[in-house]
């Protein structure tokens, strides 16, 4: 719907704080004006008054109402004069009011009181005024008073122009406003709508799609993430398709050699029972491979899910390390291969899961072992600091450098047509790093084609104290 675009949504959000800005502002400087104006009509008429009211009661006689009668028509003053009775005694205001008029006893209450009068005041000539009335006092008391009128209709002509003319520069600035919050929010939106598509497209399978980053925002850092996620499906795509490719050939060899083998004893095609023996071995052997990669395939499948479990203890690292050893010693004996074996004694405990551990080491030394066709393979384990560092160095074909940074990705070989020859299937190391993040560890690798790949694993370690405690239990 084009009311639910977000560039709708974005431009009323700023135009309506706009407007919350704008009316209040408004209303404020409209009353400011107001006030300012009517405060200096009624000061002004204030003092006239006053200044009347005084001159009367100091040259009080019979004829003073007539001569300031006659003195506010020559000034052009609007006044008239009461007399203690409330009457009107003297006029220059016209029509405004009358002579013989009586004000409202509540007014003459106050005059005689004192208090001045101020009132806004509709005349018979449809005009308003502003009025104030002083009290006339001589030594005798209270004698009258004095109204002086001024009217207004000039001020409100003058507010309402200067209404007009808020209103007008007010929709001004609501255009002007308008106009650059269409192109702020087109700005700010657009980024999104590319952003929308390209996730649509990358969603259907075009992982070769990209956002366009203008910016280091947090819009930028979205589309730097979006191109990030394209980049790593894509990637996942090729390995994943590697990865069939490489399952169906690994599988494909063992199941040709089971089933042609599996075939030649069923129908007896040996000679001799040694023949028939060394058939059965390679059945063996082979079931053991298919077996084992199965078995891998399941692991990272329960760790893709967060389906792995763990059984964590305090051990012995080292125990579980000479275990794993010893598993692999026969199998780098069958190559010539010689395994130095280098740990610290009382190494502190660790707190994991020592089958999974002795899985992590079997994984890096079959690795090792697979990968090297003469030399040595080193194996130490010491403490450092608060940790406990297990190293696991071969003399093998090394990995290129630019590689390194795949190597633990699930599904990755390294050099694809070598990595036939020597077997696997890309999945030990990455079962190895995931098994070790997930117990607390770190893992690195360090390598150089033809001189060999140095493992480290780095292990947090108890405190000295409950360290201790722990052995004594």
């Amino acid at each position: 719907m084009t009311l639910n675009r977000i560039v709708i949504k974005l431009g009323g959000t700023i135009l309506l704080l706009f407007l919350m800005v704008l009316l209040p502002l408004g209303f404020v400087i409209d009353r400011a004006f107001s006030e300012f104006y009517y405060r200096q009509v009624q000061t002004e008429i204030e003092e006239l008054s006053s200044h009347y009211a005084e001159s009367f009661a100091v040259n009080y006689n019979s004829q003073m109402a007539y001569m300031v009668e006659m003195m506010a028509e020559f000034s052009k003053t609007k006044l008239y004069i009461i007399n203690a009775e409330g009457t009107i005694i003297a006029n220059s205001a016209g029509t405004v009011v009358l002579k013989g008029f009586q004000i409202p006893e509540n007014e003459l209450k106050d005059l005689k009181l004192g208090k001045s009068v101020n009132k806004r005041f509709e005349a018979l000539d449809n005009q308003s005024y502003l009025v104030s009335g002083k009290p006339i006092v001589t030594d005798g008391g209270f004698i009258g008073g004095v109204y002086v009128l001024s009217s207004i209709d000039a001020i409100d002509d003058s507010i309402e122009e200067i209404r007009r003319m808020l209103l007008l520069s007010g929709l001004g600035s609501f255009l002007l406003a308008l106009g650059f919050t269409y192109v702020l929010s087109r700005k700010l939106s657009n980024p999104l709508i590319q952003m929308e598509k390209a996730t649509r497209k990358i969603s259907k399978g075009d992982l070769q799609t990209r956002v366009h980053v203008i910016s280091n925002d947090e819009i930028g850092s979205l589309g730097k993430a979006i191109n990030d996620l394209a980049y790593d499906l894509q990637k996942y795509r090729e390995s994943r398709s590697e990865f069939f490719s490489n399952v169906s050939h690994e599988l494909r060899t063992p199941m040709t050699s089971l089933e042609g083998y599996a075939k030649v004893l069923k129908e007896k095609l040996y000679q001799t029972e040694e023949e028939k023996d060394q058939y059965i071995n390679i059945i063996h052997k082979e079931s053991v491979r298919v077996t084992r990669m199965i078995g891998d395939l399941f692991e990272l499948s329960k760790m893709e899910e967060g389906k792995i479990d763990f059984d964590f203890e305090w051990i012995d690292i080292s125990e579980v390390l000479d275990s794993a050893v010893n598993e692999v010693l026969w199998k780098a004996k069958e190559k010539g291969l010689k395994i130095n074996y280098n740990v610290q004694p009382d190494l502190p405990l660790i707190y994991c899961d020592g089958h999974r551990m002795i899985q992590v080491f079997l994984n890096l030394l079959e690795n090792a072992i697979r990968y090297t066709q003469q030399g040595s393979i080193s194996v130490s384990m010491s403490a450092k600091k608060n940790v406990v560092q297990c190293i696991v160095e071969d003399t093998g074909i090394g990995i290129p450098i630019q590689e390194l940074p795949y190597i633990f990705e699930r599904f990755y070989r390294v050099e694809k047509s070598r990595s036939r020859e020597f077997g696997g299937t890309g999945l030990g190391l990455a079962i190895v790093k995931n098994l070790v993040e997930l117990q607390g560890g770190i893992i690195n690798v360090h390598s150089e084609v033809e001189k060999g790949t140095r493992f480290e694993l780095t292990f947090p370690v108890l405190s000295n104290q409950v360290n201790q405690e722990v052995k004594e239990d």
